[in-house]
């Protein structure tokens, strides 16, 4: 039987990177020998921009925003009853994606690769979650922290650790939160939770972990665990720093915790809707080819396919076929035919890269971070 992946797709640009994926992908594949299914939403989900041009009244986008929130976490679901482990998604609107995010408890992963550093994102709780409660002249935003989703944040973030440094696993893990504001509870949580992870875990303000990154940088196998507060700023920061790279280049996976999602793994470009290029055939793909690459070796059955587009991508570069935002004059299309037809045989197979989720775990388990059974309450790995 084929291997399954979903697709979720939004307004804006949502369409023609769709379209981009899914020829990727199937491209991938037929280099490979490998077949896969794409197992399409049947719902367009709105961009914030489409949802502020297309409705007026407030109370019709909180309608429109739960309804695609709903949708989108019944489409979820059921790709994870189904036995898929990956999902493609174009950007939404962050209410709506925010509001599966709470309610599957995801979590972001981010490899920094100048760095020996793994940024995780804190996407459960927060204030990036939450829920709104409207009344004349205010918006009154409700939101959580709990000890359970604080526990499973960090387990996860360790577990991941071991994966992208398994000769040694994290050296320690660093969280930025705003702790001041939650009355002593988060920093005893994180305390009792710490002693069972087998590694040093501190606790910082936000602007606490800035003045050390500025004055000392982070040392080797830092875990960077944050709430979207902090990190959803930051990202493009440390990329800068250590990374050497444009967010609008590249995609990232956002994992989900829930006992009931196996850990559904979902794609996405980093880059927003960018509305503004709906329909101009100039949207930059390269982020969605490596989100192809990678759901195709890691989902699919096709090793080497992320060697492989990176290899296409360079090629495709160093002939100066590149979209305007890049410097070039091509559309998103002579794109994607100079990278795909650049794919022609698998790349050579070798040891699995530090970032790649296709790295095997230790064969030890990490200390006190014992794997949990599949039947466990808990998350799996």
């Amino acid at each position: 039987m084929k291997p399954a992946v979903g697709l979720a797709v939004g307004r804006g640009t949502g369409a023609e990177l769709a379209t981009v994926f899914e020829r990727a992908l199937h491209r991938i594949a037929a280099v490979h020998g490998a077949g896969i299914e794409i197992v399409r939403s049947p719902r367009t989900y709105h961009s914030y921009v489409s949802l502020r041009e297309e409705v007026a009244d407030t109370a019709r986008i909180r309608r429109l925003t739960e309804e695609d929130a709903g949708h989108y976490e019944r489409f979820c679901r059921d790709r994870a009853r189904s036995g898929t482990t990956a999902v493609f998604r174009t950007a939404v609107n962050a209410q709506s994606l925010y509001l599966v995010r709470q309610r599957l408890q995801a979590v972001k992963v981010e490899p920094i690769a100048g760095a020996s550093l793994l940024l995780v994102r804190d996407e459960a709780q927060g204030f990036y979650t939450g829920e709104n409660r409207h009344t004349p002249g205010v918006v009154t935003r409700t939101m959580e922290f709990s000890r359970e989703i604080t526990r499973k944040v960090l387990e996860f973030a360790v577990r991941r650790a071991w994966r992208q440094w398994p000769d040694a696993g994290p050296a320690r893990v660093v969280m930025a939160y705003k702790f001041h504001l939650l009355d002593g509870a988060l920093d005893d949580w994180v305390d009792d939770i710490a002693r069972g992870l087998g590694v040093e875990v501190r606790l910082f303000q936000p602007d606490t972990v800035n003045r050390n990154l500025i004055t000392h940088g982070f040392a080797d196998r830092t875990v960077v665990v944050a709430g979207n507060e902090w990190a959803d700023i930051m990202h493009v920061v440390l990329l800068d720093r250590f990374g050497g790279e444009r967010q609008e280049n590249r995609c990232t996976e956002n994992v989900h915790l829930h006992p009931e999602l196996g850990e559904l793994v979902e794609y996405q470009t980093v880059h927003g809707s960018a509305d503004d290029l709906a329909g101009k055939d100039t949207v930059n793909p390269v982020a969605t080819l490596r989100a192809a690459a990678a759901v195709a070796e890691r989902h699919a059955g096709c090793p080497g396919a992320v060697a492989a587009v990176e290899g296409a991508l360079a090629a495709a570069g160093a002939r100066g076929v590149r979209t305007p935002d890049l410097g070039g004059r091509h559309s998103t299309t002579a794109v994607v035919d100079a990278v795909l037809d650049a794919l022609t045989a698998p790349a050579a197979v070798g040891p699995p890269s530090a970032g790649s989720l296709s790295a095997a775990p230790p064969s030890v388990a990490p200390p006190s971070v014992a794997p949990l059974s599949a039947g466990s309450r808990a998350d799996r790995s």
